[in-house]
């Protein structure tokens, strides 16, 4: 166990035994709602890939759907990793450093992404490595983030997905969910044992599930192992949220990403639900009772909102909406939708 992980044992902090180790809690009983403002939460689950040498933005920009070449050291930009096919591997969180790009992504994808972008390295003069066991990453949310973060950044970014340095490490301003504006604090393991105790005064220390139901608020989906190349970029809104590049030039899938965004009028979506349910997994098919026998979606994400809820990001066809919808089976819980913090339209495009 790392010094880290240790330390947020000693905290309280109850640990999945997963490969990719995530915090459920903090104290012995998970509380029955999720928080959802004024919390902080070590972001476990996710793993980084450290890009270096003078050829990496290079490199990277002919592999992800999102320009890399021109990505500045004060922001960070969403992009995703495509199949041939145009289908998703993986979605990430990318950012510039003093010694070349970060990429963030789900820790239980972080190794086999990483291997699959070394194969094409070629002669390229770029490095791939893991960097997560170098850092700490936080997730912060509400009102009271500001306070509690100015003895470490005197100046918050303010822009979505801006981004600052400081001696303390970055700080990535995220979208707002529940009406509260996010953060992500990079640091090292060191930086964030001093920090936890002054956090953890004004905001409340919570597991994984607070950012992962404050992502599906905010229409941030992120591929997961069991959806991998279930989606191309505009299924899941990917485009829509700064995800992807039109004017880039090449990438894997490139042609038919761009196909499906100016060829005809997009036929899936991804649309936010909530259903009464104590468990939903992501890649779990949802079923239209006008089409009972044909699945017409899938579970992109889902984050349990209460004991008796969960919140789930669906890709579906948007025909199906103007029926139930129904989990698992056409038998199963019905899906209740809510609103996107964005139109389903690129104004763009």
């Amino acid at each position: 166990m790392t010094t880290w992980l240790t330390f947020l044992t000693e905290q309280g902090a109850k640990i999945s035994a997963d490969a990719a180790p995530r915090v459920l809690s903090f104290g012995a009983e998970i509380p029955s709602d999720t928080a959802k403002t004024n919390f902080v939460t070590p972001l476990t689950h996710l793993g980084l890939i450290a890009a270096v040498g003078e050829d990496a933005p290079h490199f990277l920009h002919n592999q992800l759907t999102n320009d890399v070449e021109h990505l500045n050291s004060t922001e960070a930009r969403l992009a995703g990793y495509c199949s041939p096919k145009g289908r998703l591997l993986a979605s990430m969180l990318i950012w510039k450093t003093a010694d070349g790009i970060m990429l963030q992504l789900p820790r239980e994808l972080q190794a086999a992404i990483q291997k699959r972008l070394q194969m094409f390295v070629l002669r390229a003069k770029a490095k791939l490595s893991d960097a997560t066991e170098d850092h700490v990453m936080l997730g912060l949310a509400g009102p009271a983030v500001a306070s509690s973060l100015m003895p470490f950044f005197p100046t918050l970014p303010v822009a979505i997905y801006g981004k600052i340095e400081s001696a303390a490490g970055t700080l990535i301003r995220h979208s707002n969910a529940f009406g509260v504006p996010r953060y992500q604090w990079i640091t090292t393991a060191a930086q964030a044992i001093e920090a936890w105790p002054k956090l953890t005064e004004v905001l409340q220390a919570s597991g994984a599930d607070a950012w992962q139901l404050a992502e599906i608020d905010s229409g941030v989906p992120h591929i997961t192992l069991t959806t991998q190349e279930k989606f191309v970029p505009q299924m899941i809104n990917f485009e829509l949220i700064g995800g992807v590049n039109f004017k880039k030039g090449c990438y894997p899938g490139q042609e038919i990403v761009a196909r499906s965004q100016y060829l005809g009028k997009l036929k899936r979506r991804m649309l936010h639900a909530s259903v009464a349910a104590t468990e939903v997994v992501p890649g779990t098919e949802i079923f239209s009772a006008n089409d009972p026998e044909q699945p017409c979606g899938m579970v992109v994400n889902a984050e349990r909102s209460n004991a008796q809820t969960i919140d789930c990001l669906v890709e579906i066809k948007l025909a199906a909406t103007e029926s139930e919808v129904h989990l698992g089976s056409a038998q199963g819980p019905v899906l209740s939708f809510l609103t996107l913090p964005y139109p389903l339209t690129d104004p763009a495009v």
